[in-house]
């Protein structure tokens, strides 16, 4: 075995407390003292010492009571019993007595101070603290919150007649339009009377839609107009069509061998020979042939001297221009009390000449128009590209216009232009036998202080100085434009003239921006008939509806119509037109209707509830069902017509 590390006698059991290596133990007080009050190795040889008050001089009672815990320690007495100068400790410097007392930040300088008789509660007093309340009243001046809440409470908390009256007078509402009309008021809700507003925001997308809806979007979503023509074409097209129907009561205008109805549509009633030479009406009329609206000019006083200048208009039969009035036939009549020349043209009901629409008559006697304002440069430009189309195709044939004036070219839509009476002047002046290539070169010319006018906004018989309405034009209006106008004021340069292809060339630009305004516009005008293209299967459906539905008598049946499939098909014209409410008032759901009936045309398969009037029959059909029994029971009545084909 291997000999132990360490020597044997110090392997044996200590007894008592440790033997002490040098003399300065006696000094020691012994631990068995201090735990259990004395040690019973005492008299076994214990060299510490076991007397407890004999090191005193090394430290006080107090201290020697701290770390001996015996039956002689003193007794456990409570401070605020003892005089306060020999227990209590000063816990607060001597400093802190002359200090100032604390307040708040949050209070200011002007919240009151409440001293606390009791210098121990000037440190922390929870009981001087309010409850936080909340202040909601916008209107305050309080530029800190809760710098007024330790203030007295001005209302009982459960009375409610003293809260109304403390509230303020006018809340603010941020949806209102007029704030200052909210000063009177003691509530956010106004009281609703003949001449009173709702404060509140309106809610304009939920209105109850009377019109059709689609199934997979919200009421709110589609407007009875989204299935039909917008309100701004529907508005358009019916003034054209109230136009073309109207008509004078008792008229005292002649009726002419092929039309009647004469209107007239000059309103000034005054005579200008200005630009034909003789006076000049215009008359909307009816062809007793066609059936269709003609637009009539008359030339009041003319005497034909040559059968060969009414002949002339032929060739301008050949013309079909988008802005050129369509010229028809030429003749004379003496209807109207005198020799008139009378030209007959397309009508375009309520257009306006570009005199009327961009001047406005004047008071003067000798000035017939007044600047109205200036016109748009866009506007222009699309004027000037469609005057170019018309004189190219009018050029094209050997013609010439020989009548550009503001008073003869009308605005039949927006910034759409025609010209107009270009034909009047060939039969008036035939015999005078000029080249056509001059009069073209005066197209030009008539051309260039028709769009002077324009710009300048100078009425034509205002336009004596050229150079000092160039100028004035220049100054609104681009140098293109200006350049472009000069271009067609300047005579022809010999050898070479001037030609309307070489002009359509330099504004080729502008043209496209026209052609591209135009295409908008067709895009426009489609989608407006690809609404309408639903309401002639409608009517379609309506018809064949009408022609089966209460039919008494068909091949010798006289209940035809109450039998089989067409009593299924009246019941479903009961479902769709004749619903009625709880109380019995008839439903006229525009948007059932509809939907009822695109859903037949369709053919679905959803099905429906029939129900007769008596309520003691009922079917339970799909559209798809239905559809093919309104072409059954139509199909039998086509068997037994004959001028069925054309439906």
């Amino acid at each position: 075995m291997a000999t132990s590390r360490f020597p044997q006698t110090d392997l044996r059991r200590q007894v008592g407390s440790p033997r002490p290596k040098t003399r300065e133990n006696k000094e020691t007080l012994c631990r068995n003292v201090l735990i259990y009050g004395h040690c019973r190795y005492e008299d076994q040889g214990c060299t510490f010492s076991h007397d407890l008050n004999k090191n005193n001089n090394n430290g006080t009672q107090s201290d020697m009571s701290k770390r001996a815990l015996n039956v002689e320690s003193p007794s456990f007495t409570p401070a605020s019993i003892q005089p306060p100068p020999l227990v209590r400790k000063a816990t607060i410097p001597t400093q802190a007595a002359s200090a100032p007392a604390f307040t708040p930040r949050a209070l200011g300088a002007g919240a009151p101070v409440l001293a606390p008789a009791d210098p121990e509660a000037a440190v922390f007093n929870p009981a001087a603290i309010r409850e936080f309340t909340p202040s909601f009243d916008v209107s305050s001046q309080t530029g800190v919150n809760g710098s007024a809440q330790d203030a007295a409470v001005p209302y009982d908390p459960f009375a409610m007649a003293a809260v109304g009256q403390s509230l303020p007078a006018a809340p603010y509402n941020p949806y209102a339009d007029d704030h200052g009309a909210m000063a009177g008021s003691s509530s956010f809700f106004q009281p609703q009377g003949a001449f009173t507003t709702p404060l509140q925001p309106l809610q304009h997308h939920l209105y109850a839609p009377v019109g059709p809806h689609r199934e997979d979007l919200m009421p709110y979503h589609r407007m009875t107009h989204d299935f039909f023509l917008p309100e701004k074409i529907r508005e358009e097209l019916q003034k054209k069509a109230e136009a073309s129907l109207q008509i004078i009561p008792n008229s005292q205008l002649p009726q002419l061998d092929n039309y009647h109805s004469l209107v007239a549509l000059d309103t000034t009633h005054r005579k200008n020979a200005n630009i034909f030479g003789y006076p000049s009406w215009v008359y909307k009329a009816t062809s007793s042939k066609t059936g269709h609206l003609y637009c009539l000019r008359r030339l009041e006083g003319f005497r034909l001297t040559n059968e060969h200048a009414i002949r002339s208009v032929k060739e301008w039969r050949k013309i079909d221009n988008a802005n050129v009035v369509t010229i028809h036939d030429a003749f004379t009549a003496r209807a109207f009390g005198d020799s008139s020349l009378i030209f007959v043209q397309d009508y375009h009901p309520i257009s306006k000449t570009l005199a009327e629409a961009h001047l406005t008559p004047g008071a003067g006697a000798g000035n017939r128009f007044q600047p109205k304002g200036p016109i748009p440069e866009p506007v222009l430009w699309a004027y000037i590209s469609q005057i170019a189309n018309a004189l190219r195709a009018i050029h094209s044939v050997n013609l010439a216009a020989r009548c550009i004036d503001v008073s003869k070219i009308i605005l039949t839509d927006k910034n759409r232009i025609r010209l107009n009476a270009c034909s009047v002047l060939d039969v008036v002046q035939f015999d005078l036998r000029r080249p056509v290539h001059e009069l073209q070169q005066e197209d030009f010319l008539q051309f260039g202080r028709t769009m002077l006018c324009l710009a300048a906004s100078t009425p034509p018989v205002q336009l004596t100085n050229l150079n000092a309405s160039v100028e004035q034009m220049s100054r609104s209006y681009s140098t293109e434009l200006r350049d472009t106008i000069v271009w067609l004021l300047t005579p022809q340069q010999a050898p070479t003239p001037k030609t309307i292809d070489e002009f359509v060339r330099g504004i080729a630009g502008h043209i496209v921006a026209a052609l591209d305004q135009s295409q908008h516009k067709a895009d426009e005008l489609n989608a407006g008939l690809f609404r309408e293209l639903e309401n002639g299967r409608i009517a379609r459906l309506l018809m064949k509806l009408g022609a089966v539905n209460e039919r008494h008598e068909f091949d010798g049946d006289r209940a035809w119509s109450e039998n089989g499939e067409r009593y299924m098909l009246k019941l479903f014209r009961d479902y769709v037109f004749h619903q009625v409410d709880s109380n019995g008032n008839p439903v006229l759901d525009l948007g059932h209707m509809i939907r009822c009936l695109n859903r037949l045309d369709a053919g679905t398969d959803e099905r429906i509830c029939l129900t007769s009037r008596d309520e003691q029959t009922s079917f339970l059909v799909s559209y798809k069902e239905l559809k093919k029994q309104l072409g059954n029971a139509f199909g039998e009545l086509l068997k037994g017509s004959k001028q069925g084909r054309g439906f």
